[in-house]
């Protein structure tokens, strides 16, 4: 109970820190790689929405380079948006269209995903140590019972049979 009690917090903190820590590197990385420009839709992105799935799709989008070149790339938009219509995207340090870096929310719940599983993992393996050995010891018992009821029962079950 004391490695339960003390052992899933500890764990759990630990795991949730460090996955916290690495995914705000991450952010911090991302954010400083990738920068957010105006893109304008080539097409009408047409498409009806049936459910939350087709509420986006790809569509081809143009947008102006720092040199001040047009750039043609395909991104997720909403489904339904018109043709000339304005949209954010990102772009990657080598100027091609790429997913918008992590946020610190993000890391956040990452950070609490990770604490979170790591307590389920160290409490379920407690558990199951724990009903693992208490069959180890019931088996070493019931041999135990067995050896001494053989030990027992001849002398026990003789008296009833004169």
């Amino acid at each position: 109970m004391l490695v339960l009690v003390l052992g899933v917090p500890v764990a759990s903190i630990n795991a949730g820190l460090m996955a916290y820590h690495s995914s705000l590197r991450a952010v911090h990385t991302q954010s400083a790689d990738r920068r957010e420009t105006t893109a304008w839709l080539t097409a009408d992105a047409k498409g009806t929405q049936r459910s939350a799935e087709d509420a986006w799709q790809q569509a081809q989008v143009r947008w102006t380079d720092k040199t001040g070149k047009q750039q043609t790339g395909t991104t997720l938009v909403q489904t339904g948006t018109p043709k000339g219509a304005t949209i954010r995207i990102w772009l990657n340090q080598d100027g091609t269209l790429g997913d918008p870096p992590m946020t610190v929310d993000g890391a956040k719940a990452t950070g609490w995903l990770v604490g979170s599983m790591t307590a389920v993992g160290v409490a379920s393996g407690l558990l199951a140590a724990r009903a693992g050995m208490r069959l180890v010891l019931d088996r070493r018992r019931y041999a135990q019972w067995d050896a001494e009821w053989e030990a027992v029962e001849p002398g026990w079950s003789a008296r009833f049979r004169r």
